[in-house]
């Protein structure tokens, strides 16, 4: 299934969380569930923290990417865009605050849910939690800022 950041151009899509053309990466796909946004991401032997546990940087990223896919599909959403290839709005973190709850089990798919809190011209507030197991571990809050069409080109 694609998710916003397949609308991205070319010279937008390296992201080490997001990027389809970074193959290896987390290619995190971020789409509409209702009036939420949802990625969801199962964690390798190798993003361990403590045999068990999910690395904390990594959740973080999660938090991170999630955040700037859910502003993206805001802006798109607000402005009435039709997702086609590379015209999706591109969006980059201006602020990232996380809150680890509780420890995160390595093993079990998580889920990321978005909600948008605040769209105001090129800027988009996110609040984001990790879920595994039914349980919220990690909580965010993300705002994120559009950038031009050619940012990142070259």
């Amino acid at each position: 299934m694609n998710g916003i950041q397949d609308y991205y151009p070319d010279h937008f899509a390296h992201c080490h969380g997001c990027g389809r053309l970074n193959h290896q990466g987390l290619q995190l796909k971020t789409n509409w569930n209702g009036n939420e946004t949802l990625t969801t991401f199962i964690p390798l032997p190798h993003h361990t923290a403590i045999p068990g546990f999910v690395y904390g940087g990594l959740l973080a990223s999660l938090i991170d990417c999630h955040g700037t896919g859910s502003a993206a599909l805001a802006l798109a959403r607000e402005r009435g865009i039709e997702l086609t290839q590379h015209n999706a709005p591109r969006c980059v973190t201006a602020s990232l605050h996380v809150n680890f709850k509780k420890a995160t089990p390595l093993g079990p798919e998580l889920q990321i849910r978005g909600t948008i809190k605040e769209v105001k011209g090129r800027k988009v507030v996110i609040e984001a939690e990790v879920i595994a197991n039914g349980e919220v571990c990690v909580t965010g809050e993300v705002v994120a800022v559009e950038v031009p069409e050619n940012f990142g080109a070259r």
